[in-house]
């Protein structure tokens, strides 16, 4: 009962992290397309539906760029999250509790998963690098200290 109580407390603390940043950074929705861009009819396109088309052409082009700026945010205040609820599981919570240490520390892993998922739809190799080592970094941390260091006691 107590390995369920963990994994829920640790999925939850997952979508909590995930719905905030939603709620309080939501993500942008994609721009609309017009009707004459919709539906194209057949035949070649007129000057004015050409424009119509450049116009929402654009529009995509700027959503995209914002939208990799919004996800690079998410990804770094998830990360920073991860390495919160990876803080307080080793420290405060690993001396009071199993129960929550390994709650935070499954929340910690699920929200590590979700910035770095989140920092994989940027279009820049060198952030995914980033992100991805900090993961391992965290990883091999969180079982060093949770499995190695804990045996050594």
């Amino acid at each position: 009962m107590k390995i369920l109580y963990a994994i829920i407390l640790g999925v939850m603390l997952a979508f909590f992290v995930g719905l905030g940043i939603e709620a309080f950074y939501p993500t942008e929705k994609y721009p609309e397309p017009p009707a004459s861009v919709q539906y194209q009819k057949n035949g070649p396109a007129t000057p004015e539906e050409l424009k119509i088309q450049q116009n929402y052409d654009q529009q995509v082009k700027d959503y995209q760029t914002r939208n990799e700026k919004h996800a690079r945010n998410v990804s770094i205040i998830a990360i920073a999250a991860s390495i919160i609820y990876m803080a307080l599981s080793l420290t405060i919570l690993q001396k009071t509790n199993s129960v929550f240490s390994d709650g935070f520390l499954i929340g910690s892993l699920l929200t590590l998963l979700y910035g770095i998922v989140r920092g994989f739809e940027i279009n820049d190799n060198k952030f995914r690098f980033i992100i991805v080592t900090v993961g391992l970094i965290i990883a091999i941390v969180l079982g060093y200290i949770k499995f190695v260091r804990q045996k050594e006691k």
